[in-house]
């Protein structure tokens, strides 16, 4: 939502620069930020409407939103110019297009964009070392493949990057185990599914280039192992709280808030961070607070909190009531405002409240914290869950509560967050 005196300024930039229109206009010609991000939401827009889906695929992009799919916190642009060789580009256009209708398609991005880092991979193997670069896809055989099956072994084994520009900040990435696992089942997948549409045999892409691909096999299980006790203890210290609260997020957000929440239910931290505004009460005497379990299906669960989190819980939903009245000149929010306002909003592009801050901007803040608390070893938010369950087993809770990982554990965590 940009005031009109932003746009204002923005017509009187492209007239300065005789910009004649936004449409394929580099942002970056613009000196001020807010002015290449206006650019850029303009350009989104208008891209759904003026571009039909063959355009996009002539392009080299494809949008979800031209099927009817937005993934969360992700731009419905998908940009495909990383694969260079034109056929290659139109069968993973081709194959993200099926995805995206499918009746199961994915509730995350992750699919679209594993299959395209594996077609950037080959795509930038072949422009190296394949005849013309590989942009005739008849001259290609499946020794081709195979070399290029080596080729990623190899940089897995001397632990080099990918070839292949895949990554949104231009960076590369190194190459795995699991990523190159992940290169050859997505690249299986692209390549066999153009063998079954007839697409291979319509271009005289040579079977035995696509038989050639390998299967990469399962990835490899890790579990999360809980947090020692010292280290319990450590994240859980008054001291070290109020410094997770002070150093790393000095707008006061919500990021203790996020980070107690989570020790003390066993939540996931997605779940924690998209809270709902009225998601926490008593009922029947008891406090409970209210989420949502995507990743089970489970919406609108309930869970027993202690008297602490639920004070810490409501002064937040004070706060964010407070600046939404702010931001609507001393108006509080109405009855249906209030129904869908985030407990955690994020202060960027959100002037309805709607949208919660993100896990990049708690996994960036908490990892800071955990650096600076220099505690020896490499853990995650998420061990916090493992570490509830544990401790509910050890003072006799059965393996199905322990599972469920409710927040009746009779030791709980230091003083802080004990029930």
């Amino acid at each position: 939502m940009w005031h009109l005196t932003w746009v204002q300024s923005l017509a009187d930039e492209c007239q300065r620069r005789d910009v004649a229109s936004l449409a394929g206009l580099d942002p970056s010609v613009f000196r001020r930020a807010y002015h290449q991000r206006m650019v850029q939401e303009m350009q989104e827009a208008l891209r759904k409407v003026y571009f039909t889906p063959s355009d996009t695929r002539d392009a080299g992009y494809i949008e979800t939103e031209h099927f009817g799919v937005r993934f969360p916190h992700r731009s419905s642009y998908v940009d495909l110019t990383c694969i260079s060789q034109r056929w290659l580009r139109d069968l993973l256009w081709d194959h993200i297009a099926d995805v995206l209708r499918s009746p199961t398609c994915p509730r995350s991005a992750q699919p679209v964009d594993f299959v395209r880092r594996a077609a950037a991979e080959l795509s930038a193997y072949l422009e190296a070392e394949a005849p013309g670069g590989g942009h005739d896809p008849s001259v290609l055989r499946g020794e081709h493949a195979h070399r290029f099956v080596a080729d990623l072994r190899n940089r897995e084994r001397l632990g080099l990057t990918f070839r292949g520009q895949a990554r949104l900040d231009g960076k590369k990435s190194k190459v795995t185990e699991n990523s190159r696992r992940m290169v050859f089942n997505y690249g299986r997948s692209l390549l066999r599914g153009a063998l079954d549409s007839g697409s291979a045999e319509r271009i005289g892409l040579d079977r035995g280039f696509i038989a050639a691909m390998p299967v990469g096999g399962p990835g490899t299980p890790r579990s999360r192992n809980p947090f020692p006790d010292e280290i319990a203890r450590a994240l859980a210290d008054e001291v070290n709280l109020q410094q997770l609260a002070d150093d790393y997020d000095p707008h006061d957000r919500g990021l203790r808030d996020m980070w107690e929440t989570i020790i003390v239910t066993g939540r996931r931290a997605s779940e924690v961070i998209q809270l709902r505004l009225d998601c926490v009460g008593r009922y029947g005497g008891l406090p409970l607070l209210w989420h949502d379990q995507t990743k089970v299906g489970n919406l609108n669960a309930a869970v027993r909190i202690p008297d602490p989190l639920l004070d810490r819980l409501e002064e937040r939903r004070h706060k964010t009531l407070s600046r939404f009245a702010d931001r609507h000149a001393g108006r509080p929010p109405t009855a249906a405002e209030r129904a869908h306002l985030a407990l955690l909003p994020t202060d960027i592009l959100n002037p309805d409240g709607r949208r919660a801050l993100s896990y990049t901007w708690f996994h960036t803040g908490f990892r800071a914290w955990l650096a600076d608390l220099d505690l020896g070893g490499h853990y995650v938010a998420h061990q916090a869950r493992h570490t509830l369950a544990t401790r509910l087993l050890r003072h006799g809770a059965t393996l199905t509560t322990s599972a469920a990982t409710s927040a009746r554990s009779p030791t709980g965590w230091p003083s802080t967050t004990s029930t």
